[in-house]
């Protein structure tokens, strides 16, 4: 039975606790026993408040841990003044864990810890600018829902605990155990870690002109359409130039980009949620030809369509 511990600290997001706990304690080795023993603590054994307001009970005090193998770090505005006996507790513990994960902001404690002093590492989208920016020596990766790199994992936003957990639970005990969890959770999906943290509607500007936004309304209704420049500026009344200045300026990003973003997300979506061929989803997100989509699974995500479907499925 392997060990994972969780520490716990006022202002701790409590998903970023129960997600991962729920995934370790559903566990079960091939006999039907606990595959993890799942212990919190907090500095003293008393009760948190987590940001949320719910009020948490460690199991114990933190010094009285033994050094686990999995340490399991979880994020929140309490990450933002920690208490420095936390971070020396991390310093220590966390050099000696056999693994060390963190969910969310919790990579802000490891870095504050120098957990992460020259790995790879990434958080949720909105804070990577201030990670990267204060901790020059950690190498930010803001795309991830999860970044591994040696002992040291890190994830994205809430949810994403979720999916590091399972893929460690996966490395351990394979992918029938892991996949029995995500359903017993009601998760029809167990995402890779190199999937994007954030849709491509999420991840741009809304324009502020009206012609501009329409046009990236049709994009993200008609990923199908034909979304060449010209097409889209005519949609728009303006020229090409015009139209690609203007959409660059106020999206955020090249319209091109923006529609490869988009038919990426919308082929995702048709891989996990219905069916459909590859084929089928291939046209209907705009690619025209199976190979065309293939190529840009590879691109952005390193696996092909199928190999996607199988992970995620």
């Amino acid at each position: 039975m392997r060990s994972v511990l969780i520490p716990l600290f006022d202002g701790v997001q409590s998903l970023d606790v129960t997600g991962p706990l729920e995934v370790f304690t559903g566990a079960r080795t091939a006999k039907g026993e606990p595959a993890y023993r799942v212990v919190t603590a907090g500095l003293d054994g008393a009760p948190v408040r987590t940001s949320a307001a719910l009020r948490l009970l460690p199991d114990t005090d933190l010094r009285a841990c033994e050094t686990p193998e999995i340490l399991l770090v979880p994020g929140g505005p309490g990450t933002k003044a920690p208490d420095p006996a936390l971070l020396d507790w991390l310093r220590v513990t966390g050099s000696a864990a056999d693994r060390v994960l963190s969910v969310c902001t919790g990579a802000f404690l490891l870095a504050e810890a120098g957990l992460l002093d020259g790995r790879r590492a990434t958080t949720h989208w909105y804070y990577c600018a201030a990670l990267a920016d204060r901790y020059p020596d950690v190498r930010v990766d803001p795309e991830p829902i999860f970044v591994r790199d040696g002992p040291v994992a890190t994830s994205a936003g809430v949810t994403s605990g979720i999916d590091l957990a399972l893929a460690i639970v996966e490395e351990h005990h394979g992918r029938d155990t892991a996949l029995r969890i995500a359903r017993g959770l009601v998760m029809f999906l167990r995402r890779p870690g190199n999937q994007a943290q954030f849709s491509a509607q999420l991840d741009a500007q809304l324009a502020h002109r009206d012609p501009v936004r329409r046009a990236q309304q049709w994009i993200l209704e008609h990923p199908e359409a034909d979304l060449c420049v010209t097409a889209l500026a005519e949609r728009a009344s303006l020229s090409p130039r015009q139209f690609t200045r203007a959409f660059t300026a106020e999206v955020g990003v090249p319209p091109g980009r923006f529609v490869d973003q988009v038919r990426l997300e919308a082929a995702r979506r048709g891989l996990e949620d219905t069916g459909a061929g590859i084929g089928e989803v291939a046209r209907d997100c705009g690619y025209g030809t199976p190979e065309a989509m293939r190529r840009a699974f590879i691109r952005a995500l390193a696996v092909s369509p199928a190999e996607y479907r199988r992970r995620v499925c």
